[in-house]
């Protein structure tokens, strides 16, 4: 794991959290209790700040920014997939935001929602609760089910399980 300070302030990690050996975190990140940040992502926080919200994970290969007026804040129980990128944006607790997806600065996604891969949520969108939301351009195409719903923090628990073995076997 890279940490660099940038401009006084450095990451602030829970004790619990696992943050993979080839994540770069930079600048202004706070990462939650039993959150996870695998491999290849980045998170820079050189203007603003990020927030990852507890067992919360970003997984492999995906990139957090944010713009001079607005951080990125991730709430609890999120899934950011593969690749994604989120910038300058809020996700809500209970997200799964899907992989190669881009969320655009300014926008909002709303509890308990699914973000399908490989979607793009342009510019200052908001996105209600408990929606599915496809295509590039972005649209809410329905409501989730409450099946669906609960599903979601589900993802968000088994990544918490698998980040605690590797933290027990020690590989980073």
């Amino acid at each position: 794991m890279d940490r660099k300070d940038f401009l006084d302030e450095s990451p602030i990690v829970h004790s619990s959290a696992f943050i993979a050996k080839s994540a770069d975190m930079i600048g202004a990140v706070t990462i939650g209790e039993e959150a996870s940040i695998w491999y290849g992502a980045v998170l820079r926080a050189d203007i603003q700040e990020i927030v990852i919200g507890p067992r919360s994970n970003v997984q492999d290969g995906s990139i957090i920014h944010l713009e001079r007026e607005q951080g990125t804040h991730v709430g609890q129980y999120v899934t950011v997939g593969h690749k994604a990128i989120l910038h300058a944006c809020k996700i809500d607790d209970e997200v799964l935001v899907g992989m190669g997806s881009i969320i655009m600065d300014g926008s909002r996604v709303g509890a308990r929602s699914i973000i399908g891969a490989g979607a793009l949520v342009t510019m200052d969108t908001q996105i209600p609760p408990g929606s599915l939301v496809l295509g590039s351009p972005a649209k809410v195409v329905r409501a989730l089910s409450n099946d669906e719903q609960k599903s979601l923090k589900k993802w968000a628990e088994n990544y918490v399980q698998l980040s605690r073995k590797y933290l027990q076997k020690k590989i980073l």
